[in-house]
């Protein structure tokens, strides 16, 4: 005689315990689908650390790479179902909110507390423009690099007192911040810390030549200036000279954060915003790559950092469709960057910049800075 199953208690049972069963039945699958996902995605991600850890070893032992130094395949992909409704896993439990990002307003109180320093700033865009201009070319940066650089960061039309996510000076047209970065080549906090911390004797200089020849008041004035960016310096140097630290620093002290006001002064903003880019140029020589930089290699150092962005400058270009981008970020890094999930390969990439940097650069901002050139 055949037997017949009973019926089970998630088919025909009271709805409120059909619906749990079911319920949990769902939140086991999501789980294990995640567990693989992220089995899986640790892995790659590791082996992207390795690979990465053993290219940068073969540069400093003056060695080429092959495509074995890159992982070539790109990152999982979680495909299993999705959260069920009312599921929160436990790493995403509600903890504290994040911390506000701060704004222009916020800089310039920490400036005026901790160094008694406010920037001058320039009477409009354009006197910012002309200052910007004589420093790049004066430290050997073309208007190519420069212009195409500030059309990639800004859209072609930023200001030089324009932070990321808010459309205008301060904060003041509607927006929110997204991040501390501010300016032509919208420096970091933690950028202009270790841009302090490593060349601020070289601006201090700079200043200083520049104060000799002013009348009386205005050299008073500027003393003063070059006098508060050493407290600034100095505050900069209590600290290794690593980013982790001077990140910390920028981001948790009101000394650091006070530090970024200097982006807006007409007088030492332009230095920093040049040097920052002076900086990757550098680099890439000291590394041995002989030719000028592009404007878009230029800005793949800028984007990604020194280290990657020269490890996809050097690359031959017959390897560049065949790596993928994620090859140069950490993982939360590349999560967060739709440019680099979207591009996929580094030929892609290359080219998503040049493109928009084409585009950004018809903007009236970038034509009036090419201009200033």
């Amino acid at each position: 005689m055949l037997a017949i199953a009973a019926p089970s208690l998630a088919q025909n049972g009271p709805p409120e315990v059909t619906g749990a069963v079911r319920n949990r039945t769902a939140i086991e699958a999501y789980i294990r689908a995640r567990r693989a996902y992220e089995d899986e995605a640790e892995a790659y991600w590791q082996q992207i650390a390795d690979k990465r850890r053993a290219r940068f070893a073969k540069r400093r032992a003056k060695e080429a790479t092959s495509l074995d130094d890159y992982v070539l395949i790109q990152p999982p992909v979680y495909t299993g179902p999705p959260r069920p409704p009312g599921y929160i896993p436990p790493h995403r439990e509600p903890g504290p909110p994040p911390e506000r990002i701060p704004v222009t307003a916020d800089f310039l109180k920490a400036a005026a507390e901790q160094y008694k320093f406010a920037p001058d700033r320039p009477k409009n865009e354009n006197e910012f423009r002309q200052a910007y201009a004589k420093v790049a070319l004066a430290a050997g940066l073309t208007k190519d690099q420069a212009v195409r650089v500030y059309a990639f960061e800004t859209g072609g039309n930023g200001t030089y007192d324009g932070q990321a996510g808010l459309a205008g000076a301060g904060g003041s047209k509607s927006g929110r911040a997204i991040s501390p970065a501010m300016g032509y080549n919208q420096l970091l906090s933690t950028n202009t810390v270790s841009l302090l911390a490593e060349h601020g004797d070289k601006f201090a200089a700079a200043l200083t030549a520049s104060a000799a020849s002013l009348p009386d008041t205005q050299r008073e004035a500027m003393d003063r200036k070059i006098a508060a960016l050493k407290r600034m310096i100095d505050f900069t140097r209590t600290v290794p000279n690593a980013w982790s630290a001077h990140d910390k620093l920028a981001k948790t002290t009101a000394g650091g954060m006070g530090t970024h006001a200097l982006v807006l002064d007409r007088d030492i903003g332009p230095i920093l915003q040049t040097q920052k880019l002076l900086d990757s140029i550098l680099f890439a020589r000291t590394n041995g790559l002989a030719k000028p930089l592009t404007a878009c290699e230029l800005e793949l150092m800028n984007f990604t950092g020194d280290g990657n962005g020269f490890d996809m400058v050097s690359m031959p270009q017959e390897l560049r469709d065949k790596v993928p981008t994620s090859n140069f970020f950490q993982r939360g890094g590349y999560e967060r960057n739709p440019i680099a999930r979207r591009t996929g390969t580094v030929a892609a990439l290359f080219a998503s910049i040049e493109g928009k940097m084409d585009r950004a650069s018809q903007e009236q901002g970038a034509r009036e800075l090419a201009q200033a050139f």
